[in-house]
């Protein structure tokens, strides 16, 4: 089974490269990355790659992708709406951790780095959150400072100030990390709180999508 995973940030390579290694052992992966498309939606709004986006999903379907993910959160939704005229499954990788926030109860905190991922996330989260027929609170957190020493290579302190925002949120039943790229500060928070990230449960659910293209 192939997957293309369309990336903003090189970032995500080796994170989803041991996902899979992890636990999809049948699925190869194919790594696109275009960092421009971040800073593009961030300025102008998500629709404005939309034609960019499509261009990439039709060329990993002509490549012989059986799906494609798209692990950044300020365009999945573009990406996904897409999906319709490809003919092969677009997914975007922050829809199952969504799914699993509103299961969790009805206040979800959604913290990020990057202002231009609330909008859209907050969306799924409602939109998840009408789809189990039940009403929902979303917060949002903005952890300032990060993203600058996310671009700055600084890694451990971009971890290290997103789990101190997330330590600090309180009365609500479920933390979402909006970004792939903050996954592993969900273990560097100690919160009791559920603290939910994307990279796993989406390749999970990409994975089972190509293995259905591959039965059909």
């Amino acid at each position: 089974m192939l997957l293309a995973l369309l990336h903003t940030s090189p970032a995500h390579i080796p994170v989803f490269d041991a996902l899979r290694d992890a636990g999809q052992p049948d699925l190869t992966l194919r790594h696109v990355v275009r960092e421009d498309l971040l800073v593009r939606a961030g300025e102008s709004g998500p629709d404005s790659v939309a034609g960019d986006v499509r261009a990439l999903l039709e060329a990993a379907r002509d490549d012989g992708a059986d799906g494609v993910l798209c692990t950044c959160s300020s365009i999945g939704g573009v990406a996904e709406d897409l999906a319709p005229a490809l003919g092969v499954p677009v997914l975007r990788v922050d829809r199952p951790m969504a799914a699993r926030a509103v299961a969790a109860g009805d206040r979800v905190a959604v913290v990020a780095t990057v202002r231009s991922t609330f909008a859209p996330t907050v969306a799924l989260v409602e939109e998840e959150a009408a789809r189990a027929g039940r009403a929902v609170d979303v917060r949002t957190v903005f952890v300032d400072g990060a993203w600058e020493r996310f671009l700055a290579g600084d890694r451990d302190g971009y971890l290290d100030r997103i789990a101190a925002a997330v330590d600090a949120v309180a009365e609500c039943d479920a933390i979402v990390l909006a970004q792939a790229s903050m996954a592993d500060a969900a273990d560097r928070a100690r919160t009791a709180l559920p603290v939910l990230s994307s990279p796993a449960p989406g390749l999970d659910a990409a994975a089972m999508e190509c293995a259905s293209v591959k039965r059909a």
